[in-house]
């Protein structure tokens, strides 16, 4: 009987296949570099999406203020860009922005002092999401899809979105501390703390890019430009000074390398799980000195400042000249609350206006003429006519 033949087999054994990425980024490593501005991620701009949820609650918080204001009514026709109808904006002696009066900012939940001290600390939220009008509106939501689309490609929504909210509320809380009686708007603290984000995953990550002074430049830029924005009537620019700290913070606890994220999203067999493991606990222990004590500092002086909102600090009364930094007064706008122009109330009928004269009959026939002028603390003198 003959024996079946021996089978042989052979068993190629393959070496694994080299990470997509070094784990490890060496000094002299130029080919791994990119333009800063230039995402290196792989998510598709239809993913970033939680930047454009924010523009939208903007647009539409801005419509509702507009509806609100209805100037052809209010103001007796005395309105920019007439034709618009119930979307008319105030004259631009009394709103630079082409925007609503201040009234309309007030009904909207703008943040002011009087307000603050009558306990409506449900401002805070609110403040945030308004804008002073369309100017106003479109070159800060242009500057906040710029960068926020680029930290939302290269870092993703989640980490992109916590910066926006925590900086747009702890902007409005800077903003309360230095707050006068007139109504202002913080919109512009979220913008801020995208710019502190930026500039922070740029210094963090600096070895890794190119074109470093230019995206410097490009943040530089939009800064001035929104600060200056911020030197006019209704935007807080102390909204901004606070929104920036908190980015700068935030940035340093949130923003890990993206080079290192990229090999995390890759998805593979067993060697590229040892891969996306090893990074993650690379992630975990990325700088954790650094990210520990932003983290520390963040918490201590939002706590620091909540607590000195609800108690009623107001620092107006320790540094008179803070008021320059939140706004500049000039013969084309007023820093004040005051409204130059006639909008009609339950009880006053307007019949006559002018850049600094109103006159105003009141219900019981008496002739009220409201003088005032455009001196930094709005002072104005009543005088009472017969105008019969």
């Amino acid at each position: 009987m003959e024996k079946p033949p021996k089978l042989h087999a052979e068993i190629e054994i393959k070496s694994p296949p080299p990470p997509p990425f070094p784990l490890d980024f060496p000094d002299n490593a130029d080919d791994q570099k990119t333009p800063f501005f230039k995402s290196r991620s792989r998510r598709r701009r239809s993913d970033t999406w939680a930047i454009s949820v924010f523009v939208i609650l903007h647009i539409g918080a801005f419509l509702a203020t507009m509806i609100v204001n209805d100037c052809w009514r209010n103001s007796h026709g005395d309105c920019a860009l007439e034709s618009l109808g119930r979307f008319s904006f105030q004259p631009l002696t009394e709103n630079p922005f082409l925007g609503p009066s201040a009234s309309a900012l007030d009904k909207m939940g703008a943040l002011q002092q009087s307000f603050l001290a009558g306990h409506q600390d449900w401002r805070l939220l609110t403040c945030p999401c308004l804008h002073a009008g369309a100017f106003h509106i479109i070159i800060n939501l242009s500057s906040v899809i710029f960068l926020g689309s680029y930290l939302e490609q290269e870092f993703g929504p989640l980490r992109t979105g916590i910066i926006y909210v925590l900086s747009a509320f702890f902007g409005s809380l800077i903003a309360a501390l230095f707050v006068r009686n007139s109504p202002v708007v913080c919109s512009s603290g979220a913008l801020f703390g995208l710019v502190g984000a930026t500039l922070s995953a740029l210094i963090r990550n600096w070895k890794f890019y190119t074109a470093k002074y230019v995206a410097l430049a490009i943040l530089c830029a939009l800064s001035a430009i929104n600060f200056g924005i911020g030197l006019l009537p209704y935007v807080d620019n102390f909204a901004n000074i606070g929104g920036f700290l908190s980015g700068v913070l935030l940035g340093f606890v949130l923003l890990f390398n993206p080079q290192i994220r990229e090999v995390a999203l890759n998805k593979g067999g067993f060697y590229d799980y040892g891969v996306k493991s090893s990074t993650k606990l690379k992630e975990k222990l990325d700088r954790p000195v650094m990210r520990s004590v932003s983290l520390l500092l963040f918490t201590l002086v939002v706590a620091g400042t909540l607590v000195a909102v609800l108690q009623g600090l107001n620092v107006n009364h320790y540094c008179r000249w803070c008021r320059y930094i939140d706004c500049i007064p000039s013969a084309r706008w007023s820093c004040n609350s005051m409204t130059t122009s006639c909008e009609l109330h339950s009880d006053l009928y307007c019949v006559k206006i002018n850049s600094h004269t109103c006159h105003m009959v009141i219900a019981d026939y008496e002739a009220l003429q409201w003088e005032f002028d455009n001196e930094w603390f709005g002072n104005f003198s009543l005088k009472f006519t017969d105008p019969f």
